[in-house]
């Protein structure tokens, strides 16, 4: 079996990427994620499940916000139990959901606010299409570095098939 070794420049920018996305702040971030999205999610769930004479808006508002829970839960699982380097890609997934669950968000404070003239619920939209903005913000820097990662990660290859 014939084993190379690359150049030690191109086996110091492998190991710099490498550490980058496998650091442990960055596992620790998804580790406190998993926490948090738990502890709410539990929190919810029982005062979902244990409030049978909640309104039927109150009840539907409280299973939406523990999907939202249980979406995060998974993505915090699927990060931290996967042993290979992501390049990105959470974060790229992390935006999406961001810009869905806060794009929910605002459309039901509009929905209610239009039909209930509810000025609270319309502040609340507003504060919605802050946070969305972030967001979005967020999803397209995410893509622009996978993108960036992506394309590093095919010249690093290409440089190490012709070592």
């Amino acid at each position: 079996m014939t084993r190379h070794t690359p150049p030690p420049a191109l086996a110091a920018e492998l190991r710099r990427l490498t550490n980058v996305e496998l650091s442990l702040p960055a596992r620790i971030g998804y580790v406190a994620l998993l926490l948090a999205a738990s502890g709410l999610t539990t929190v919810v769930s029982a005062l979902w499940f244990t409030e049978p004479g909640l309104p039927s808006r109150t009840s539907i508002a409280l299973a939406v916000m523990a999907a939202i829970g249980v979406s995060w839960i998974a993505f915090a699982v699927w990060v931290l139990s996967n042993r290979r380097i992501l390049l990105g890609r959470q974060r790229v997934v992390a935006g999406r959901m961001a810009v869905a669950f806060t794009t929910a968000f605002v459309l039901g404070a509009l929905l209610i606010g239009y039909a209930t003239t509810n000025t609270a619920a319309l502040a609340a939209a507003g504060l919605g299409l802050l946070m969305l903005a972030v967001a979005l913000t967020m999803w397209l820097r995410a893509r622009r570095a996978f993108a960036q990662l992506s394309k590093r990660r095919e010249a690093l290859e290409q440089q190490l098939a012709r070592s």
